[in-house]
């Protein structure tokens, strides 16, 4: 089927009262409906200033192009599937990672899919199903496990794919992270500045990389100054908020409460304030909390307490760069981002 044909095909599934369609772009901006169509496509044969006209025009009609004809025409979706966990240690995880991904893929085509990634069930039927029945050109994922079967799978079948955390795996595969290692060196750190002896750090599960990176970063951070760092194992970050407050309120009742505490997650930092709050502890004064934050939420917490920041916002552009590189066939030194804490420490006012 001709590249014609096919624009006629588009224009003709979508060509409903009311509803902008490539004719009522190309009427208006003056041009053949073929080349409104590869102008919209970022075609780099046709004109940088037709690009620019066709893409005005395009805008104050409101024209969405036909995916199912876009599909039939280029054999891609543009569609990038992303798997996300609902329930997560930020307050603003997915509208700021989302508006950085949109930010990051503006101007290229592609539309966002979220699929809920539940923890507790196969992760790697849903990544089989987008893979087998072509929904998505490309597919994110959250919660990296070390060995993650999901990244094993799409390497295996040369998908294109992009994880936020990093695995074990001696394959490489595209990745952006934040460097949580260095983020709890700095926290501990800083605790220890404020002549804080004993450390207590609610951690991810250990089947995530995160958590690894987290408890080999404290481990290693302890012992270079010199402290003691409690772990709890019978709670973590996905754990119930009153289990957790319940575990905390248990430490500081035993005969070695923690003078410190570092929280990996904004939803933990909000539990422990809670915990410190209805023990009658002052942050600043009888202990001190070092936390990560992301979303402007945090801004807010009180009492305030100093904070190392992680933009999700960021890492979503990045996230977009890093997928548009591996669709794109460049080198995977190029899909590989690790992005470091932001700044040094702030107060949350």
């Amino acid at each position: 089927m001709s590249r014609k044909t096919l624009d006629t095909a588009e224009d003709n599934a979508i060509d409903r009262p009311g509803r902008p369609t490539l004719r009522t772009v190309a009427a208006e901006a003056g041009f053949a409906v073929t080349t409104v169509s590869r102008a919209l496509a970022n075609d780099p044969q046709i004109a940088e200033g037709t690009r620019k006209r066709v893409a005005d025009v395009a805008r104050k009609q409101g024209y969405v192009p036909n995916r199912a004809a876009q599909r039939l025409r280029t054999g891609q979706t543009k569609v990038i599937s992303l798997l996300l966990n609902p329930k997560h240690e930020f307050l603003s995880f997915t509208s700021e990672f989302l508006t950085g991904m949109s930010e990051g893929l503006s101007g290229t085509g592609y539309a966002i899919n979220i699929t809920a990634d539940s923890l507790n069930d196969d992760r790697l039927e849903q990544i089989r199903h987008i893979r087998k029945h072509s929904l998505a050109d490309a597919i994110v994922f959250t919660r990296t496990e070390c060995f993650d079967e999901r990244v094993r799978y799409l390497l295996e079948h040369d998908f294109p794919f992009a994880t936020h955390g990093r695995t074990d795996f001696t394959t490489p595969h595209p990745f952006v992270d934040f460097d949580n290692e260095m983020f709890v060196h700095m926290a501990i750190e800083r605790l220890t500045q404020k002549d804080r002896r004993h450390v207590c750090i609610i951690m991810p599960n250990e089947r995530y990389t995160f958590g690894q990176h987290l408890r080999f970063g404290a481990r290693q951070a302890a012992i270079a100054h010199g402290i003691e760092l409690t772990i709890p194992g019978d709670v973590d970050l996905d754990s119930d908020p009153d289990e957790i407050a319940a575990k905390l309120r248990e430490l500081h009742t035993g005969p070695n409460p923690p003078d410190g505490y570092v929280c990996v997650g904004e939803v933990n930092t909000l539990v422990t304030l809670a915990y410190l709050h209805d023990m009658g502890l002052t942050p600043g004064t009888d202990i001190d909390v070092v936390a990560k934050w992301a979303s402007p939420i945090s801004k807010h917490f009180r009492p305030r307490i100093e904070t190392i920041r992680e933009d999700l916002r960021a890492t979503g552009r990045a996230m977009a760069k890093v997928l548009l590189a591996r669709i794109s066939g460049a080198p995977m030194s190029e899909m590989q981002i690790l992005l470091k804490p932001e700044g040094q420490f702030s107060i949350s006012d």
